[in-house]
């Protein structure tokens, strides 16, 4: 595609950019793909990143110094920071975009008043904290309610936005007023915004995504086909569906990309984390080796234990998510489990 759109020099021919004052909480990958896409449209992102290493690295090259390196930002356009507070202060819409396992950290220091803000959750796991979403972890712990969310979902790899490759999101949120405002800040020739009002769906669907593509990952770590991936996805997605129909009913279509593509693309593609950590467990890692092997945080790991203890609180038969949980947990062998789960799909 035309470098046009990032090249500073081309900034007077481009639409005039919006003023809403937006910001990003995170520094990794998924979260430097976000701050991308709202550059394309904002005149000014706000970005709260983790260290002052982080902060310089990215003052002084104009790039994340640890994801996403190809990605360069004109810095005219950033305002950074270590400091939630003097993020949150200054910005209307805050994007959450740090690991689960981090977020608990980072908002424990948020003091900033969060009345009438708008908190976006690009968060795809379990608060360890609080062992619950993001959407009620706002709620519980910040008054913040649902009107005042919204959550992000995919199939997005941060990856191809790198490269500006065509993606999609959907944007699920309770008021259409919050929905428009939010299309028009990450909508751009290489990002498609869809909107939907399934919050909580489109939250767990994110998390139980990554579970089963760590499974599919330990399939085919263990060679199996793409003949078997095809059946354990079409069984993936009917887990999926009794799941969140236990959580919250909702005449959702779990067909559409937000949730069928969002576990099609993390389920088979190779910049899919979760789908290599399960890849490396099924070639004969350690579940503890894998995920040190790692440089970046598969979610889908943390979450399986919450969505399995879930699931068996409400008696739901889950094969898929029980073979997962117990390689991950339970020390189970994964090519004896996974022998025994082919005898239960169809």
């Amino acid at each position: 595609m035309s470098k046009k759109k990032t090249d500073p020099e081309n900034q007077s021919s481009r639409k005039a950019k919006n003023e809403t004052a937006v910001g990003v909480v995170g520094s990794g990958s998924f979260a430097t793909a976000i701050v991308k896409m709202l550059v394309e449209n904002c005149k000014t992102v706000h970005w709260c990143v983790r260290s002052e290493f982080v902060k310089g690295a990215i003052e002084l090259r104009g790039h994340n110094p640890n994801y996403l390196m190809a990605v360069n930002f004109n810095l005219k356009n950033l305002k950074l920071t270590t400091d939630i507070n003097e993020l949150v202060s200054v910005c209307d819409i805050i994007v959450l975009a740090t690991p689960s396992i981090y977020l608990s950290d980072m908002m424990d220091k948020l003091t900033a008043d969060c009345k009438d803000k708008i908190f976006v959750s690009a968060i795809k796991g379990i608060i360890p904290k609080v062992n619950d979403v993001v959407a009620h972890y706002l709620k519980q712990e910040f008054q913040i309610g649902f009107r005042n969310q919204a959550v992000i979902a995919g199939p997005c790899h941060a990856e191809e936005v790198a490269m500006e490759r065509l993606s999609y999101l959907t944007i699920a949120t309770v008021e259409d007023e919050v929905s428009q405002r939010l299309q028009e800040i990450f909508s751009s020739d290489f990002i498609k915004v869809n909107s939907s009002r399934d919050i909580l769906g489109n939250e767990y669907s994110a998390i139980l995504k990554n579970i089963f593509a760590v499974g599919a990952g330990i399939a085919s770590g263990l060679g199996y086909g793409d003949n078997f991936t095809a059946v354990f996805v079409s069984n993936a997605i009917r887990e999926m569906e009794i799941f969140l129909e236990s959580i919250y009913e909702s005449p959702r279509d779990v067909n559409e990309s937000a949730y069928l593509g969002d576990l099609l693309v993390t389920a088979y593609s190779l910049f899919s984390r979760n789908r290599n950590l399960g890849n490396l467990i099924g070639k004969g890692y350690t579940v503890k080796s894998a995920i040190q092997s790692m440089n970046m945080v598969a979610e889908g790991y943390y979450a399986a234990d919450s969505i399995y203890k879930t699931a068996k609180q409400k008696g739901l038969k889950l094969p898929i998510i029980d073979t997962v949980y117990g390689i991950l947990y339970e020390g189970k062998n994964a090519e004896k489990q996974f022998k025994k789960l082919t005898a239960k799909l169809n």
